[in-house]
């Protein structure tokens, strides 16, 4: 599932945007689709712009029905009455460049897991520079020994009081696979203070006791946030 809102706040309209010859959200569609992994992938939106661009060019949409705060719920009201799905992997409408050995890893996050014990899988990356690390629009995100997070923050996470402690800094890509049951109960259980206070829909899963895996993957990608990451993409393509 591939969420994608037209009105973003910081670049509106950026998921129609041309890269090299096609939008956006059809270049990530596309790439998606290409990694052959999934059953079936579909662009769930609020926009008629969108869900036009992707029907039109033979991809699957989806309309939302309800005005929805993130992703999240957009997709688990596309999926709450498909009752052939296991695992849902959301895709941001943004990251056009898809990576398939990543997606791979968050896949076998619960063929292994025989027990059933982790709720959703996300991606993280190891970031060095301080500018990234105290950037609010990157979000962060700390583990423990078996890699469950522990909490994620725009903030610098943990925070370096002793200088001399070799600390990782770990950037996290939004990049999700849930089980089908989690995600629903996401949809059906009310946001919590630290999820508003911070504006991260994973702090959510976390509130309320679910177990996220995180996998560290080395591809940074390009989320396209700004029309400066819009002509970077633009030239990577070429």
């Amino acid at each position: 599932m591939i969420p994608a809102r037209y009105k973003a706040s910081r670049f509106p309209g950026k998921l129609m945007q041309d890269l090299a010859g096609k939008t956006v959200i059809l270049r990530t569609y596309e790439a998606t689709v290409n990694t052959h992994l999934f059953d079936d992938v579909f662009v769930v939106t609020d926009s008629d712009i969108i869900y036009n661009e992707i029907v039109n060019n033979g991809g699957k949409a989806i309309m939302s029905i309800k005005e929805h705060e993130c992703g999240s719920d957009r997709i688990a009201e596309a999926i709450e009455f498909m009752d052939d799905v296991d695992i849902v992997v959301n895709v941001q409408g943004d990251e056009p460049f898809t990576e398939v050995a990543s997606l791979k890893k968050l896949i076998t996050v619960f063929k292994d897991d025989k027990q059933k014990e982790i709720d959703l899988a996300s991606l993280m990356v190891h970031i060095h520079e301080w500018e990234e690390i105290t950037n609010p629009n990157t979000v962060k995100v700390i583990v423990d020994n078996n890699k469950f997070a522990l909490y994620f923050s725009r903030s610098p996470i943990p925070y370096p009081r002793d200088k001399d402690v070799a600390v990782k800094y770990f950037k996290h890509k939004g990049v999700y696979a849930f089980r089908r049951e989690a995600l629903l109960d996401f949809y059906r259980l009310p946001m919590l203070p630290l999820e508003a206070s911070e504006k991260i829909e994973c702090i959510r899963y976390l509130e309320y006791s679910k177990k996220i895996k995180m996998v560290e993957t080395n591809v940074q990608g390009v989320e396209i946030d700004t029309p400066e990451d819009l002509e970077l993409a633009n030239k990577l393509w070429k």
